[in-house]
């Protein structure tokens, strides 16, 4: 029975809000911070939990007065409202109980780089980064650019941003795959379409402390940078790469003109990847019913289609097919791609959780 699961949390947040009134527990910061914390992360839970127990005795109060001469209509009335009321509280609760994902509030980096396509692909790299700015503008979150290398006609081989803001995560997570574009090249003369496709991973941003990167796993090298810059480039030896001699993951930034700053974007970038990595075991490891969810992280997946003739976007985990590509790309309609996405992936957990 539902109920009987949501009692537990309303004791805890009461047995919180008692602790937190302790003056023995107000001296201790740490901890208090730490019970604020737990108790701020049940409050959503808790409300709907007090609404739908709520309801709940409000429907069996109803039900006794069905036989009432005289309440016995309103009874009625009112019971349907409550049973509506009940079926949305269940499926609120129910989403609140789903499994949290530990990274969902934290910010990212987002990693795209040109594949299969030369210099179409990485062209669409810079306008696929372009349509993640506009949304990221939209949701109201700051995007800078750590890693940047440039092709032909302002396109980009690979590019790499940090973007900060509550969820970033959380509505982009499900963007790591292969992303394939089916459009005429502005490289091409005769007019023919092309298939082209670019990678895109999304790795949360970590702490130093959660990863532990030992020195002696590190190569470090200095040099010149190259390419647009400015005009320190190919004056300083600013530009750093990092090899990571364990997992041979190799990390190299030239975008600051100091090299202390780009050694730092660049260890941040690596730490990402090692914790990326991490992650990607971990769901390697989990069951077959599992890495057939959307979300399981295989890189390799062809995960959505941008078809410019016919102005038609296919996101082929879900099945889902817009008409509406021009809207999507520039930035406002990417929920009407996410949403669908992470409802499937939602979906799927309740499966597992037996809702």
């Amino acid at each position: 029975m539902l109920n009987e699961k949501l009692v537990p949390f309303v004791e805890r947040y009461n047995e919180l809000s008692a602790l937190l009134s302790d003056p023995n527990i107000a001296n201790d910061i740490k901890k208090m911070t730490a019970l604020s914390k737990e108790q701020s992360s049940l409050e959503e839970i808790k409300d709907k939990s007090l609404a739908y127990l709520t309801t709940l005795n409000q429907i069996e109060e109803n039900k006794l007065l069905l036989d009432d001469e005289e309440l016995g209509e309103l009874a009625k009335e009112e019971l349907k409202s409550l049973e509506l009321l009940k079926e949305t509280l269940e499926e609120e609760i129910k989403l609140l109980l789903l499994p949290k994902d530990p990274n969902d509030e934290r910010n990212i980096f987002l990693e795209i780089r040109a594949g299969t396509g030369g210099d179409e692909a990485a062209i669409f790299s810079a306008d696929l980064f372009k349509a993640y700015l506009r949304y990221a503008e939209n949701r109201g979150w700051k995007v800078e650019i750590v890693s940047l290398s440039e092709g032909v006609l302002n396109g980009y081989k690979e590019v790499i941003a940090l973007i900060k803001g509550q969820g970033a995560f959380s509505r982009l997570k499900y963007e790591g795959g292969v992303h394939r574009v089916q459009r005429v090249p502005l490289t091409e003369s005769q007019g023919r379409v092309h298939t082209s496709a670019v990678t895109v991973a999304v790795m949360p941003e970590v702490d130093d402390v959660e990863i532990d990167i030992q020195e002696k796993d590190l190569k470090i090298d200095v040099m010149r940078s190259s390419g647009n810059g400015g005009q320190s480039v190919n004056t300083t030896d600013s530009a750093v790469r990092i090899t990571h001699l364990p997992t041979g993951i190799v990390v190299v930034n030239q975008d600051g003109k100091s090299q202390h700053k780009n050694k730092d974007a660049a260890m941040k970038i690596l730490k990402a990847k090692l914790y990326d990595m991490e992650m990607q075991e971990r769901n390697a490891k989990e069951s077959e019913a599992r890495k057939q969810q959307v979300g399981s992280g295989d890189r390799s997946a062809r995960i959505r289609t941008y078809n410019y003739p016919q102005n038609r976007i296919t996101d082929h985990r879900v099945g889902l097919t817009l008409y509406r590509l021009d809207a999507v790309m520039e930035g406002g309609l990417f929920d009407e791609i996410i949403e669908p996405i992470i409802a499937n992936y939602q979906a799927e957990l309740m499966k597992e959780a037996n809702f």
